[in-house]
This record gives structure tokens, sequence and C-alpha cells, in this order.
């Protein structure tokens, strides 16, 4: 059985007919100069203008007959159609991304800045992550949920898109942006459950301490994966704000409680990363992607249909023709 991505021949056997089309073109050849002989004459001007259209149009015959051998031929192949239905069963994460929307995350170590490199490369993360669910908690100097589980990846990613520094209180609250993304999966059924946590500074502010909500998400079985996000030296930040909302910039140094993240990360049975540039965070993600795979059995059905009839009808139309041309407009007298 010969096969392509959805066509598939049931007889390819018969194709080898195909190899008589030379002696079939050798024995027409012979046949020509036998009975049709040539007349030697020294100048053709006398015949020039003799209506010809038959003897153009004769070498139609050999050529729908020809036609008429292929189409057989490929209908006798029995070609088959193949339609293709997959059924996924797929065994999901549950994921809730945790953003630091810290007046810091402006800073212009990253251009344009933190912020919209953690937003574009959070987004390429939703998008591969095409059967989980996936939730979005933000946390400055206070906490929130913009997004709870969901699967429609759509919606997560314009809420994504949405975020922007100066929705909360300033401020960097690690603890009880943690505790609002492990609330979310507190009652999740799902086998497997990760907290990302993106921050680029140091617990200052909440009412919840960093560990406590770590020790929960422990409890809960709950993996987080933490990244610090800052080039290191010093990074053209916002120092202050106008009284129209507008930041000034001055450049200041570059403060992520790594300790922290790690020992968070290590408490849950989750790593530590440290990004420096919007390549190396692409490249956390892509590692944290790696590293949660989700199990995906996919049941592929396959059904056949017939699609032969249409050679065998033109194969048949082309004989016809053919025939009935010899034997009426091209009939020759022997």
């Amino acid at each position: 059985m010969m096969m392509s991505d959805n066509i598939q021949f049931v007889n390819p056997e018969f194709f080898l007919l195909l190899l008589l089309l030379p002696l079939i073109a050798y024995w027409y050849w012979k046949k020509y100069t036998r009975y049709h002989a040539a007349l030697r004459m020294p100048s053709l001007e006398s015949v020039s203008s003799l209506p010809s259209w038959k003897g153009r149009l004769r070498g139609l015959l050999p050529i729908l007959r020809t036609l008429a051998f292929t189409a057989l031929v490929v209908a006798m192949a029995r070609p088959q159609a193949i339609q293709k239905e997959e059924e996924v069963n797929a065994e999901g994460i549950d994921i809730m991304l945790a953003i630091d929307l810290s007046s810091s995350m402006l800073a212009q170590d990253f251009k344009p800045d933190r912020l919209e490199v953690s937003k574009r490369v959070a987004g390429e993360f939703v998008v591969k992550r095409a059967y989980d669910r996936i939730g979005l908690a933000v946390f400055a100097g206070e906490a929130f949920t913009q997004c709870p589980l969901t699967s429609d990846h759509r919606v997560l990613t314009e809420f994504l898109q949405q975020l922007q520094c100066g929705i909360l209180e300033d401020g960097t609250a690690i603890g009880m942006g943690l505790a609002t993304a492990v609330s979310h999966l507190e009652k999740s059924e799902a086998k497997s459950k990760v907290v990302i946590l993106l921050t680029d500074g140091v617990n200052n502010s909440g009412y919840i301490n960093p560990l406590m909500s770590a020790g929960i998400a422990q409890k809960l079985g709950i993996k987080v994966y933490t990244i610090g996000v800052g080039s290191t030296g010093d990074a053209l930040t916002p120092v202050s704000r106008r009284t129209d909302g507008r930041y000034i910039f001055g450049l200041a140094r570059v403060e992520i409680d790594e300790a922290l993240l790690q020992e968070i990360a290590a408490m849950t049975g989750g790593e530590y990363f440290r990004a420096t540039s919007a390549e190396s965070l692409e490249k956390i993600y892509n590692k944290i992607d790696q590293l949660e795979k989700t199990l995906i059995e996919v049941t592929v059905l396959k059904r056949y249909s017939e699609v032969f009839h249409p050679f065998a009808f033109w194969g048949i139309l082309f004989l016809l023709v053919e025939l009935v041309l010899r034997y009426t407009v091209f009939r020759t007298i022997p």
C-alpha cells in the first residue's frame, strides 16, 4: 500500500502498467510508417494551400488513448483520501503567573523596559502551553488577581498586554503576590501545580512574609519558580514621580533579594533564575517550559473515502471519444 500525507493507493502495483506506454508509442509509430508511406515531391508549393485540419487533428487520437489508459491505470490503483481526526486526552498543569508591577519594573536596562519585556516573554510562554490552565496575579505594594485560572489563553494574553505600573500602591510585596497566586491553586485538582514568580526588587511591603507564603505552597504541593529581573550594576530607574503622574528617571543600583528567591524556590522544589537581559529571560521561560511537561495522549482516527471514480469516468470518456473520432471523422479506407 503506497501512501502520501492524505492520499493512499490500495493497489499501487497497477502503476507498473504505465511502463507499457513507451511500447505502445513505438507500436503506433511503426503502424503509422507502415500505412502512411512518404511521397517524395520536388516541391510542396502545389499542396501548401490544401486544407489539412484532419491531418493535424489526427494526432489527437493517440493522445486520447494514452490519457484514457493512464486514467484507468490510476483508477485500478484505487486511490483513497485519508481523513484524520485526533482525540486529545491531556493531563494539563495549572500555572499561576505572579508578576511584579512596582515602579522599578519601568527600569530601562531592558528595552524598552523590564515590564514590557516581561509581558512579551510571558505571553509567548502562555501560547506554548496549549493544554494548561494559566492564571495571572500581580503585585506591587499590594496584590490582586488579574485573571483566574483559565484555558482561554486569548483572554489571558489580553490581560498581560494591559498590565502597567501605577495601578497599585507602589512597593514590592513579594509575600502577598505569592500568597495570591497560591490561593488560586489551593483547590486545583491538577496533579501538577506551579507558580512562576517574577520580581526585580526586595520585599518591602505587605503584611505576609514571603517565606510563610512559600511554606503554604510547600504544604499544598505547589512548585514555585522564581525569576529575578534586572541587570547588574546601575540602571536608569524611576526615582520619583511628578504631580501629573509622570516618572522621573535616574541611575540607581539594581537590588534583587536573590537569597530570598532562592530559598522560596528550594522550599517548594522549584528553581531560581536570574534574567539580566531579554534573551536570558526568554531562555528561562523556555527552560521552565521544558521542565514542566504536560502529559498528552493523542489518538489518531483515520477514515478513508474512495476517489477512483473520477479517474474511471475520465478514462472511459477519453476512450469513447477516441473510438468515436477514429471510426467517424478520422475513418480511413484500407
